[in-house]
Protein backbone atom coordinates (compact mmCIF):
# COMPACT_ATOMS: atom_id res chain seq x y z
CA UNK A 1 0.00 0.00 0.00
CA UNK A 2 1.20 3.58 -0.72
CA UNK A 3 0.32 5.35 2.22
CA UNK A 4 1.71 9.30 3.00
CA UNK A 5 2.64 10.36 6.64
CA UNK A 6 2.93 14.04 7.90
CA UNK A 7 4.80 15.29 10.94
CA UNK A 8 4.21 18.37 13.20
CA UNK A 9 5.76 19.16 16.47
CA UNK A 10 8.66 20.56 18.64
CA UNK A 11 12.12 19.76 17.14
CA UNK A 12 14.56 17.56 19.11
CA UNK A 13 16.64 14.87 18.35
CA UNK A 14 15.68 11.68 17.44
CA UNK A 15 12.60 12.17 15.20
CA UNK A 16 13.85 11.50 12.06
CA UNK A 17 15.71 8.31 13.14
CA UNK A 18 12.45 7.48 15.19
CA UNK A 19 10.27 7.92 11.93
CA UNK A 20 12.55 5.75 9.59
CA UNK A 21 12.64 3.31 12.54
CA UNK A 22 8.63 2.88 12.47
CA UNK A 23 8.21 2.68 8.65
CA UNK A 24 11.03 0.05 8.81
CA UNK A 25 9.20 -1.64 11.35
CA UNK A 26 6.16 -1.28 9.04
CA UNK A 27 8.09 -3.43 6.35
CA UNK A 28 7.96 -0.12 4.78
CA UNK A 29 10.66 1.40 1.62
CA UNK A 30 11.01 5.03 1.89
CA UNK A 31 9.59 6.50 -1.58
CA UNK A 32 9.92 10.44 -0.60
CA UNK A 33 10.88 12.76 2.29
CA UNK A 34 10.83 16.44 3.10
CA UNK A 35 11.36 17.83 6.67
CA UNK A 36 12.12 21.22 7.52
CA UNK A 37 12.58 22.87 10.98
CA UNK A 38 11.23 26.63 11.72
CA UNK A 39 14.40 28.53 13.30
CA UNK A 40 12.02 30.56 14.88
CA UNK A 41 9.64 28.77 16.80
CA UNK A 42 11.79 25.34 16.83
CA UNK A 43 8.97 23.38 15.17
CA UNK A 44 9.88 20.57 13.07
CA UNK A 45 7.96 19.29 10.27
CA UNK A 46 8.16 16.09 7.85
CA UNK A 47 5.89 14.52 5.12
CA UNK A 48 7.03 11.04 4.05
CA UNK A 49 5.65 8.67 1.55
CA UNK A 50 6.37 5.06 2.07
CA UNK A 51 5.45 1.60 0.44
CA UNK A 52 3.88 -0.94 3.04
CA UNK A 53 2.60 -4.03 3.15
CA UNK A 54 0.51 -3.21 6.29
CA UNK A 55 -3.03 -2.31 6.31
CA UNK A 56 -3.29 1.38 6.96
CA UNK A 57 -4.39 1.14 10.42
CA UNK A 58 -1.30 -1.61 11.48
CA UNK A 59 1.04 1.17 10.23
CA UNK A 60 -0.91 3.86 11.70
CA UNK A 61 -0.04 1.51 15.12
CA UNK A 62 3.45 1.05 14.88
CA UNK A 63 4.01 5.13 14.18
CA UNK A 64 1.97 6.47 16.86
CA UNK A 65 4.13 4.03 19.30
CA UNK A 66 7.14 4.64 17.75
CA UNK A 67 6.60 8.63 17.38
CA UNK A 68 4.59 9.20 20.41
CA UNK A 69 7.35 10.31 22.59
CA UNK A 70 7.59 13.31 20.58
CA UNK A 71 3.92 14.30 20.54
CA UNK A 72 3.56 15.25 17.16
CA UNK A 73 0.34 16.35 15.29
CA UNK A 74 0.09 13.13 13.11
CA UNK A 75 -1.63 12.44 10.08
CA UNK A 76 -0.98 9.41 7.92
CA UNK A 77 -3.93 8.23 4.90
CA UNK A 78 -3.71 6.04 1.74
CA UNK A 79 -1.35 8.64 -1.15
CA UNK A 80 -4.02 7.72 -3.54
CA UNK A 81 -6.61 9.35 -1.21
CA UNK A 82 -8.86 12.06 -2.49
CA UNK A 83 -10.35 15.10 0.00
CA UNK A 84 -13.34 15.93 -0.19
CA UNK A 85 -14.34 19.52 -1.07
CA UNK A 86 -17.35 21.96 -0.87
CA UNK A 87 -17.07 24.80 -3.04
CA UNK A 88 -18.91 28.24 -2.41
CA UNK A 89 -18.97 30.85 -5.26
CA UNK A 90 -21.24 33.79 -5.54
CA UNK A 91 -21.36 34.66 -9.39
CA UNK A 92 -17.93 34.72 -11.07
CA UNK A 93 -17.32 31.59 -12.44
CA UNK A 94 -13.66 31.49 -13.47
CA UNK A 95 -12.07 29.78 -10.21
CA UNK A 96 -14.77 27.59 -10.14
CA UNK A 97 -14.36 26.19 -13.64
CA UNK A 98 -10.60 25.95 -13.31
CA UNK A 99 -11.69 23.91 -9.84
CA UNK A 100 -13.76 21.50 -12.31
CA UNK A 101 -11.78 20.86 -15.20
CA UNK A 102 -8.72 19.79 -12.98
CA UNK A 103 -10.71 17.75 -11.06
CA UNK A 104 -12.01 16.08 -14.36
CA UNK A 105 -8.74 15.85 -15.86
CA UNK A 106 -7.79 14.04 -12.60
CA UNK A 107 -5.17 16.74 -12.11
CA UNK A 108 -6.61 18.18 -9.08
CA UNK A 109 -6.96 15.18 -6.13
CA UNK A 110 -10.41 16.60 -4.68
CA UNK A 111 -13.68 15.13 -4.89
CA UNK A 112 -15.81 18.07 -5.67
CA UNK A 113 -19.33 17.32 -3.36
CA UNK A 114 -20.99 20.06 -3.86
CA UNK A 115 -21.32 23.83 -4.89
CA UNK A 116 -23.03 25.97 -2.44
CA UNK A 117 -23.99 29.50 -3.68
CA UNK A 118 -25.88 33.02 -2.41
CA UNK A 119 -26.73 33.45 -6.33
CA UNK A 120 -28.90 31.37 -9.06
CA UNK A 121 -26.50 32.27 -11.63
CA UNK A 122 -24.11 28.89 -11.76
CA UNK A 123 -26.63 26.70 -11.61
CA UNK A 124 -26.60 25.40 -14.70
CA UNK A 125 -22.86 25.29 -14.87
CA UNK A 126 -22.66 23.69 -11.83
CA UNK A 127 -25.29 20.73 -12.95
CA UNK A 128 -24.04 20.18 -16.42
CA UNK A 129 -20.82 18.62 -14.50
CA UNK A 130 -23.02 16.24 -12.99
CA UNK A 131 -22.20 18.55 -9.48
CA UNK A 132 -25.24 18.90 -6.99
CA UNK A 133 -25.84 22.76 -6.53
CA UNK A 134 -26.86 24.09 -3.65
CA UNK A 135 -28.57 27.47 -3.85
CA UNK A 136 -28.76 29.72 -0.16
CA UNK A 137 -30.04 33.10 -0.90
CA UNK A 138 -28.79 35.50 2.07
CA UNK A 139 -31.74 37.69 1.59
CA UNK A 140 -34.40 35.58 2.00
CA UNK A 141 -32.82 33.16 4.77
CA UNK A 142 -30.32 35.47 6.42
CA UNK A 143 -26.45 34.52 6.96
CA UNK A 144 -26.39 32.68 10.01
CA UNK A 145 -28.85 30.01 8.49
CA UNK A 146 -26.78 30.26 5.83
CA UNK A 147 -23.63 29.12 7.48
CA UNK A 148 -25.29 26.86 9.62
CA UNK A 149 -26.98 25.17 6.94
CA UNK A 150 -23.20 24.96 5.27
CA UNK A 151 -22.07 23.76 8.26
CA UNK A 152 -24.48 20.71 8.38
CA UNK A 153 -23.32 19.76 4.68
CA UNK A 154 -20.02 19.93 5.95
CA UNK A 155 -20.34 17.39 8.69
CA UNK A 156 -22.94 14.79 6.95
CA UNK A 157 -20.66 14.95 3.52
CA UNK A 158 -17.79 14.63 5.58
CA UNK A 159 -15.83 17.21 4.29
CA UNK A 160 -11.68 18.01 4.74
CA UNK A 161 -12.28 21.60 3.57
CA UNK A 162 -13.58 24.54 1.94
CA UNK A 163 -12.69 26.70 -1.04
CA UNK A 164 -13.97 30.08 -1.45
CA UNK A 165 -14.13 30.13 -5.29
CA UNK A 166 -14.92 33.92 -5.34
CA UNK A 167 -17.93 34.15 -3.04
CA UNK A 168 -18.96 37.39 -2.73
CA UNK A 169 -19.28 37.23 1.42
CA UNK A 170 -17.59 37.82 4.49
CA UNK A 171 -17.76 34.96 6.76
CA UNK A 172 -18.65 35.08 10.45
CA UNK A 173 -15.94 34.66 12.89
CA UNK A 174 -18.41 31.72 14.65
CA UNK A 175 -17.52 30.00 11.05
CA UNK A 176 -14.55 30.39 10.56
CA UNK A 177 -13.32 28.96 14.03
CA UNK A 178 -15.08 26.04 13.20
CA UNK A 179 -12.81 25.08 10.52
CA UNK A 180 -9.58 26.42 10.99
CA UNK A 181 -6.96 26.10 8.27
CA UNK A 182 -9.76 24.21 6.52
CA UNK A 183 -11.00 27.22 4.48
CA UNK A 184 -9.08 28.48 1.62
CA UNK A 185 -9.95 32.09 -0.10
CA UNK A 186 -8.89 33.69 -3.24
CA UNK A 187 -8.28 37.55 -3.83
CA UNK A 188 -6.48 40.30 -5.37
CA UNK A 189 -2.95 41.33 -4.20
CA UNK A 190 -2.80 45.26 -5.21
CA UNK A 191 0.13 48.17 -3.78
CA UNK A 192 -1.92 49.77 -2.12
CA UNK A 193 -4.57 47.96 -1.45
CA UNK A 194 -7.68 48.83 -3.28
CA UNK A 195 -11.20 47.74 -0.73
CA UNK A 196 -14.54 47.66 -1.54
CA UNK A 197 -15.90 47.61 -5.18
CA UNK A 198 -14.27 47.51 -8.35
CA UNK A 199 -10.84 47.27 -7.09
CA UNK A 200 -9.41 46.66 -10.67
CA UNK A 201 -10.77 50.23 -11.76
CA UNK A 202 -9.41 51.69 -8.70
CA UNK A 203 -5.87 49.47 -10.00
CA UNK A 204 -5.95 51.22 -13.07
CA UNK A 205 -6.63 54.65 -12.27
CA UNK A 206 -3.75 54.68 -9.83
CA UNK A 207 -1.82 53.23 -12.71
CA UNK A 208 -0.31 50.08 -10.91
CA UNK A 209 2.15 48.23 -12.58
CA UNK A 210 1.95 44.83 -11.32
CA UNK A 211 -1.37 42.81 -10.16
CA UNK A 212 -1.71 39.75 -8.50
CA UNK A 213 -3.36 37.34 -6.71
CA UNK A 214 -3.10 35.54 -3.09
CA UNK A 215 -4.55 32.82 -1.91
CA UNK A 216 -4.53 32.28 2.52
CA UNK A 217 -6.28 30.04 4.76
CA UNK A 218 -9.49 32.35 6.08
CA UNK A 219 -9.36 33.85 9.43
CA UNK A 220 -11.86 35.81 11.98
CA UNK A 221 -9.59 38.79 10.78
CA UNK A 222 -10.23 39.34 7.12
CA UNK A 223 -7.70 38.54 4.06
CA UNK A 224 -5.33 38.18 7.18
CA UNK A 225 -5.04 34.13 7.68
CA UNK A 226 -1.84 32.23 6.84
CA UNK A 227 -0.55 32.59 3.01
CA UNK A 228 -0.85 29.75 0.51
CA UNK A 229 0.26 31.09 -2.88
CA UNK A 230 0.84 34.17 -4.66
CA UNK A 231 1.49 35.28 -8.16
CA UNK A 232 1.61 38.61 -9.88
CA UNK A 233 2.15 39.66 -13.58
CA UNK A 234 3.40 43.09 -14.96
CA UNK A 235 1.29 45.48 -16.40
CA UNK A 236 1.77 48.88 -18.61
CA UNK A 237 0.11 51.92 -18.82
CA UNK A 238 -1.49 50.98 -22.03
CA UNK A 239 -3.51 48.31 -20.42
CA UNK A 240 -7.27 48.71 -19.71
CA UNK A 241 -9.35 48.18 -16.61
CA UNK A 242 -11.22 46.15 -18.60
CA UNK A 243 -7.90 44.29 -19.59
CA UNK A 244 -6.57 44.03 -15.41
CA UNK A 245 -10.13 42.53 -14.92
CA UNK A 246 -8.71 39.33 -17.56
CA UNK A 247 -5.09 39.19 -16.19
CA UNK A 248 -6.60 39.25 -12.51
CA UNK A 249 -9.08 36.67 -13.26
CA UNK A 250 -6.06 34.37 -15.06
CA UNK A 251 -4.00 34.78 -12.03
CA UNK A 252 -6.59 34.17 -9.55
CA UNK A 253 -7.85 30.71 -10.91
CA UNK A 254 -4.13 29.63 -11.12
CA UNK A 255 -3.00 30.70 -7.64
CA UNK A 256 -6.34 29.35 -6.02
CA UNK A 257 -5.80 25.47 -8.13
CA UNK A 258 -2.03 25.55 -7.24
CA UNK A 259 -2.95 26.14 -3.38
CA UNK A 260 -6.42 23.81 -3.11
CA UNK A 261 -3.54 21.07 -4.83
CA UNK A 262 -0.43 22.05 -1.80
CA UNK A 263 -3.81 21.03 0.42
CA UNK A 264 -5.01 17.89 -1.40
CA UNK A 265 -1.54 16.93 -1.49
CA UNK A 266 -0.84 17.81 2.63
CA UNK A 267 2.25 20.03 1.80
CA UNK A 268 1.03 22.65 3.97
CA UNK A 269 2.10 23.49 7.33
CA UNK A 270 0.73 26.27 9.75
CA UNK A 271 3.21 27.23 12.24
CA UNK A 272 2.03 30.27 13.53
CA UNK A 273 1.16 33.08 11.26
CA UNK A 274 2.76 31.28 8.54
CA UNK A 275 2.78 28.22 6.15
CA UNK A 276 5.79 25.72 5.34
CA UNK A 277 4.84 24.18 2.05
CA UNK A 278 6.83 21.35 0.67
Amino acid sequence: MDLLVTLQCQDRPGIVHAMTSAILACGGNIIENQQFTDPATSTFVMRTRFDSEMEIHEAESILRAELGDFHPTLLIRPYEAKKRALILATTESHCLRELIFLSELNEMPIEIVGVVSNHPKLHSLVESHGLKFIHLPLSAIGKEMAERDILKIVEESNVDFVILARYMQILSEGFCERLPNRIINIHHSFLPGFKGSKPYHQAHSRGVKIIGATAHFVTADLDEGPIIEQDVSHVSHAASAEELISIGRDIERRVLARAVKLFAEDRIYVVGLRTIIF
